[in-house]
């Protein structure tokens, strides 16, 4: 009768007390720590699910947990206050004090004047009264009593003064209308830009020292464009020399009248710059 031999005699014998990691392992070397962490692993993996399950728990049932040992909260509650009535105490009015009447100063003896007048038939007149009357007081339009108090100097009676001359009325000087910078209606040349680019190319000559320099650039020019149309104040603001600036000018004056700016509708004076270029093909 053949029997079977277990190839592992060892094994056979303990087959039901070994497990996976026993298995895996037999024969090597446990002491790196593999076999400790496998055989750790159901155990670590247990107390992780456990803390996590509590952990969740607790997020819902703290609060109610709280709720419950947490003291309450005091509670306020509103009481109406009944304010009395003040009475303040009447303001004493000081009197004002009374002011000083103005003293009435004492009357001025005066004799009255009359200037004599000579008509054909004079009416019932009143003479003019004697000149040591006047030396005791001076003359008025009536008699007058006086009260007494401090003498009064006697005025002799007006003299006939003579007319002032007339004056002349100074002459006033007529002002230059005024020059504006901004306008609604701006002034341009007669064929706008256009022709204003043709007149200036037609025009213009180079000048030779500029050519020989090969200088180029810009010369800026301000002018006063007037109600006519015509060009004044002509003046170089800012050149590059070389007789660019002299021929800029000569051609400014060789214009023909532009179309005058425009403000409220009526031509005014305005004032104008203008870059002219000169460059080298």
């Amino acid at each position: 009768m053949n029997t079977y031999k277990h190839p592992f005699p060892v094994l056979a014998e303990s087959s039901e007390a070994m497990t996976l990691d026993d298995i895996i392992f037999m024969n090597r070397h446990r002491e790196y720590g593999a076999y400790d962490l496998r055989k750790a692993y159901p155990t670590a993996l247990r107390n992780a699910v456990l803390l996590g399950i509590g952990l969740f728990l607790l997020m819902f049932i703290g609060p109610t947990i709280y709720g419950h040992l947490a003291p309450d909260e005091p509670q306020f509650s509103m009481k109406e206050l009944q304010l009395s009535d003040v009475t303040l105490a009447p303001k004493e009015e000081k009197p004002l004090p009374e002011l000083e009447k103005p003293k009435e100063l004492p009357k001025q003896a005066a004799v009255r004047y009359l200037t004599p007048e000579v008509t054909e038939n004079p009416p019932h007149e009143e003479l003019p009264p004697p000149t040591e009357e006047f030396e005791k007081a001076p003359p008025g339009p009536e008699t007058i009593e006086g009260t007494g108090g401090e003498e009064v100097a006697i005025i002799a009676p007006p003299e006939d003064t003579p007319a002032p001359e007339a004056t002349k009325p100074a002459e006033v000087e007529a002002k230059a209308p005024e020059i504006f910078e901004k306008v609604e209606i701006d002034p341009q040349f007669a064929g706008g830009p256009e022709g204003l680019r043709a007149f200036l190319m037609k025009n213009l000559h180079y000048p030779s020292p500029a050519q020989r320099s090969n200088i180029q650039g810009r010369v800026y020019l301000t002018f006063t464009v007037e109600p006519d149309g015509s060009l004044s104040n002509l003046n170089v603001i800012r050149g590059i020399g070389f007789g660019c600036d002299e021929e800029a000018l000569r051609v400014m004056k060789l214009m023909p009248k532009w179309k005058p700016g425009k403000q409220s509708g009526r031509a005014v004076r305005v004032k104008f710059t203008m870059p002219i270029v000169f460059a080298l093909e």
